[in-house]
Order: C-alpha cells, then structure tokens, then sequence
C-alpha cells in the first residue's frame, strides 16, 4: 500500500461516443506526452436534510470533477480530435470558431513510494489553452500549455450505475493493469456480499 503518491506521467486520452443511453465507447488511446501536473476538485455538495432537531440524513452529490491539466504543449492530435481544430493539406493546425469540443477518456498515472496507480476519467470534456509566451532571456525557462478539464459521470451496464473515475494499483490486477493504456478499461460486474 503506498503511503505518498507524486510524479504524474502517461498521460493519454481516448475519443469518447456516447450513445443516447449514455454508455460510452471509445477510440484507441493516444499517448498526450509532456505531463506536468493536474488538479481536480470534486464537484457537487453534500445536503443535509433535517429532522427530530437533528441532520436527519445527508444527500452527497457528485458531479464529477473539474480542474486543470497543464502539460508541456499541447500536442496537435488533441487539438484536433478533442477541441475540434482543423488540419489542412499543407499541416497547419486552424482553430475551428465553431467547433463542439469532443468527449473523452482521459488517463493518467501517479508514481507511489511502493507501486504506480493508474487512473482513468471516462467522460470528459476540456477548453482551449490560452496562448502566452516570454522572450528569451539570460536563460531558458519552459513556457507551459493548460486545458481546463470537466469529468461527467457515464452509464456502465456492467455495474448499472453512472460512473466517473476508476484507479488501479499495480499488482492487483495485471491484465487490466498492462492493458491500461492501450484501451479504455471498461469495469466488470461488482463483487457482491
């Protein structure tokens, strides 16, 4: 069991569609290199609800999660297929006025003092990066690119319920852990008691 958790890297992101029942399938992952961090915050509140003098009961809402990833660039495959760019037959990249952006799988995973948890976002949604740079002085300091990420929930019919995010630590599960970047792990049917 890891005790701290740092170093972010393989980042991917998967093309998401979703049908009108709000399942998803997925694209092939494509490889989002030049991770240099994320944060995202939980969405929704708890609503106590009072009775008898007392908080009777408590509702949690979870909206999913909403932050931002920062990488290094962001690369043209993300700009085309997620934010709906167009590349034109000489290769230059033109931002689309009126593009919908794409839902998508995002994954990624953090490096633990004992083993490496990956992690998946099953339907998410992102903004475009703001352009912003310096000139060169006495040395060079790496400028850096942020999308803003929205993570939805998504039906899974496997464990019939809506589903936001999954984790998996090394050495609990390989098969799904060896595949994790090669295809968008889909959940199997929950461990009843």
């Amino acid at each position: 069991m890891n005790k701290i958790k740092y170093g972010l890297k393989n980042v991917y992101f998967a093309v998401a569609t979703i049908a009108n029942d709000n399942t998803a399938t997925y694209g092939t992952p494509v490889a989002f290199p030049g991770a240099v961090s994320i944060s995202l915050d939980p969405e929704g509140e708890a609503e106590p609800f009072y009775a008898d003098n007392v908080q009777y009961w408590i509702g949690n809402g979870n909206n999913g999660y909403s932050g931002d990833l920062e990488m290094a660039k962001i690369i043209d495959a993300f700009k085309t297929d997620i934010l709906g760019y167009i590349e034109d037959s000489h290769g230059v990249i033109i931002e689309d006025a009126n593009a919908e952006t794409v839902h998508f799988a995002l994954m990624f995973q953090f490096e633990g003092d004992q083993k490496a948890t990956r992690h998946v976002l099953y339907n998410c949604t992102a903004t475009r990066a703001g352009t912003e740079g310096e000139t060169k002085g006495e040395s060079i300091e790496p400028g850096t690119e942020t999308v803003t990420i929205t993570a939805t929930s998504i039906y899974n019919s496997a464990l019939g319920t809506d589903i936001v995010k999954a984790e998996l630590t090394d050495g609990v599960y390989d098969t799904g852990y060896n595949a994790w970047f090669t295809t968008v792990y889909q959940p199997a049917a929950a461990v009843t008691t």
